[in-house]
């Protein structure tokens, strides 16, 4: 059986950037369930897609691709009103050593996970996208369309909030 060439550019292009995908939509969408219908509704429209891929950053490509099909998905699925959230998993967990640890590591995990729900969403997407995926501010930009000003300030003004509802000083 011969290999499609569309399967080996998938296969190098999409492929390595599941995880990061997946983040990002379960960040968006607020639960894993919902992250992956978005994923998959993703990797088609990133399949259909590759022969307009130029090449370049095929994080940046994909993760694109994921934003517009988490925000469509969530348009067609949910109603604007509903906020669903879910314990993300606490990797301090494992490295706790005592009972007290681990619920004090999914206490302040579960403050984090509440408190990145509750941002706006063009800040949650681009605090997600910066913090938790580690993208530049021009993949940033260029992802979410905004100008790299505002790339900028939407960050800042997110972890501000964000800083705010921890209940932390903004000048840490």
């Amino acid at each position: 059986m011969t290999k499609n060439p569309s399967d080996e550019q998938f296969t190098t292009v999409v492929i390595p950037h599941l995880d990061d995908a997946y983040a990002l939509a379960r960040w968006l969408s607020g639960n894993s369930a919902d992250a992956e219908d978005i994923v998959q509704e993703a990797c088609l429209r990133a399949l259909r897609g590759l022969d307009r891929y130029a090449g370049g950053n095929a994080r940046a490509w994909l993760l694109a691709i994921t934003r517009n099909a988490a925000f469509t998905w969530l348009a067609r699925n949910r109603s604007k009103a509903l906020v669903a959230t879910e314990d993300i998993e606490t990797l301090a967990r494992a490295d706790a050593t005592t009972p007290e640890e681990a619920l004090i590591a999914k206490a302040g995990t579960a403050a984090i996970e509440l408190a990145i729900a509750a941002l706006p969403p063009p800040f949650k997407e681009t605090l997600v996208l910066r913090d938790i995926n580690g993208l530049s501010y021009r993949d940033i930009a260029e992802i979410t369309g905004a100008p790299l000003g505002t790339v900028m300030s939407r960050l800042a003004r997110a972890r501000g909030l964000l800083m705010a509802a921890l209940g932390r000083p903004e000048t840490e």
